[in-house]
């Protein structure tokens, strides 16, 4: 079965009575657990985006307080396990901005955790990815925002 177009799709939806659309809506909700997150931002976090910076900062704090760190084994699979769902907030959100903040509380957070991040290794790779990520988007920010977190920046590599 071929998908059509995102443009057909949206002149579909635009001839929806909103009944249907909502009917539409909620089912894709139904089945697939980032489509209800997404439509929860939305719905609820869009219009207020530092309340959902820091109810997600929140969330990895708390992720990071649960990590195994019993074996270097389980907490990189923790850790992984938390990259990813802050890189599907931050895709929810689409801004740079609130993408940089979330990738340099991670990095913070991971840093003052106590595991060690050696360079070279599994977790010092993830570390520098995520540093790597933070700079490309810093670049596309205005120039205020980015001397400000450019010494975010600094005060992790500290």
């Amino acid at each position: 079965m071929n998908s059509p177009s995102l443009v057909t799709l949206k002149q579909e939806l635009n001839l929806m009575p909103p009944a249907e659309l909502v009917k539409v809506c909620l089912k894709l909700a139904k089945y697939k657990k980032e489509n209800k997150e997404l439509l929860a931002y939305l719905l609820f976090d869009s219009n207020y985006e530092p309340a959902f910076v820091a109810r997600v900062k929140a969330e990895t704090g708390a992720s990071f307080g649960e990590i195994n760190r019993s074996n270097l084994y389980f907490a990189k699979k923790g850790i992984r396990k938390i990259l990813k769902t802050l890189n599907r907030y931050a895709r929810y959100s689409g801004l740079k901005r609130t993408e940089v903040e979330l990738r340099i509380h991670f990095c913070v957070t991971l840093y003052k955790s106590g595991i060690p991040i050696l360079p070279g290794t599994a977790l010092g790779n993830i570390f520098d990815g995520q540093l790597l990520k933070i700079r490309k988007l810093i670049a596309g920010l205005h120039e205020d925002l980015q001397h400000d977190y450019q010494e975010e920046i600094r005060e992790i590599l500290r």
